[in-house]
């Protein structure tokens, strides 16, 4: 009968063991330190990335897109992350890589921007900086008598570069036969009427200074 007691009160002396009470708790606490400095270090955020190489003038939407965790630190804004992408997509800019991040000035609503491709012939060389993906303003000079052409004005401003289209020839293997451009749709008819009349076009890259 006294072993039975004594079974049960060695029992009952570890069931409430003070000391293993106390290394659970230690045990506790140094897993929950562990977990909040790694959530303290890890301070990566999730951004859209391009699933396939995207175009001036494309659309796209999330679904059209993948997702990455990445580090950006404060440039975290200028990129598109989850919940910057509006239902019905946006438009791109420049030409962006596969794999690329997709940086917001890279892109533009569909409401503030539709857009046109048009091929113009520039009636000079072209500047190193006008390639695909740059922004370009698009001169016009209506042509006079006596083959003379009249002021230039900008008949589109802020028009995106699609392509340099390219003509194999004999002297030439890559002679440019037309430049192709994205042109807000409200400018459609200006352009085509230049085309039309056989106006002088020149295109300037936007970021150039004009002076006189």
């Amino acid at each position: 009968m006294n072993l039975v007691r004594e079974q049960r009160s060695r029992k009952r002396s570890i069931a409430f063991d003070p000391r293993l009470a106390i290394g659970l708790l230690l045990v506790i606490a140094a897993v929950a330190g562990v977990v909040l400095i790694v959530a303290a270090a890890d301070d990566t955020v999730q951004v859209f990335v391009a699933r396939d190489p995207l175009a001036p003038g494309d659309h796209v939407d999330a679904r059209d897109l993948d997702m990455r965790q990445v580090r950006l630190d404060s440039a975290a804004d200028l990129y598109l992350a989850p919940g910057d992408i509006p239902t019905d997509g946006v438009i791109v800019t420049r030409s962006i890589a596969a794999g690329e991040l997709l940086p917001a000035s890279a892109t533009s609503s569909t409401d503030s921007l539709r857009l046109a491709s048009i091929v113009l012939m520039p009636a000079g060389p072209l500047a190193a900086s006008v390639r695909p993906g740059a922004v370009v303003d698009v001169w016009a000079a209506r042509e006079l008598e006596n083959n003379q052409f009249g002021p230039p004005a900008v008949i589109v401003s802020g028009a995106i570069v699609v392509r340099l289209v390219t003509s194999d020839s004999i002297v030439s293997r890559s002679q440019l036969s037309g430049l192709e451009v994205l042109v807000p749709r409200n400018r459609i008819a200006r352009v085509l009427d230049a085309v039309a009349n056989t106006d002088a076009i020149s295109v300037v890259p936007a970021s150039a200074q004009v002076g006189g």
